[in-house]
């Protein structure tokens, strides 16, 4: 199984869960995962997170070989998700929210039962449009997607 990490796996690690100063083994870990194929983070994915400027986006970018998928989503999966999960008539600032949200769950249904979204997005089924939660547009087209926490379970993070 490949896990396609969104950017608030990231985000929310360093912040809340694993600074990288109190937690280092998980930031190591996640590299451990990334050289054995386990984890990738998409290049949509990194892009957005290579526009700041902090330590995230510079462990990010020393990692990137080993941590960011080597292809772009697909265009005709990026508007099937973008059409079928979201809306079939979106206003441009619409698809300016969803950002790169419909890239991540294209790569998801690039190799569905292969691959697995992990996010740190809620589920709210009661969203509708561009405000969509990933989840639930996953749970909708039929790929696995699943929190942090599930992945730190399933590919057993330890601190030793």
């Amino acid at each position: 199984m490949l896990y396609l990490l969104d950017a608030n796996v990231l985000i929310d690690a360093r912040r809340d869960y694993y600074p990288p100063d109190r937690v280092p083994q998980f930031w190591q870990w996640l590299v451990d995962m990334g050289t054995r194929g386990q984890i990738r983070v998409p290049k949509e994915i990194f892009d957005d997170i290579a526009r700041g400027k902090d330590e995230l986006v510079d462990w990010l970018r020393l990692n990137r070989h080993t941590l960011v998928l080597d292809e772009y989503a697909p265009r005709d999966l990026v508007a099937y998700v973008t059409e079928r999960g979201y809306a079939d008539d979106l206003a441009d600032d619409e698809i300016e929210k969803i950002g790169s949200d419909a890239f991540l769950i294209a790569q998801g249904l690039v190799d569905i039962g292969n691959r697995c979204v992990v996010t740190t997005e809620s589920s709210k089924p009661t969203s509708t449009r561009a405000n969509r939660r990933i989840p639930d547009v996953c749970q909708d087209l039929h790929v696995e997607c699943i929190d942090t926490f599930k992945l730190i379970r399933r590919l057993d993070f330890r601190i030793s």
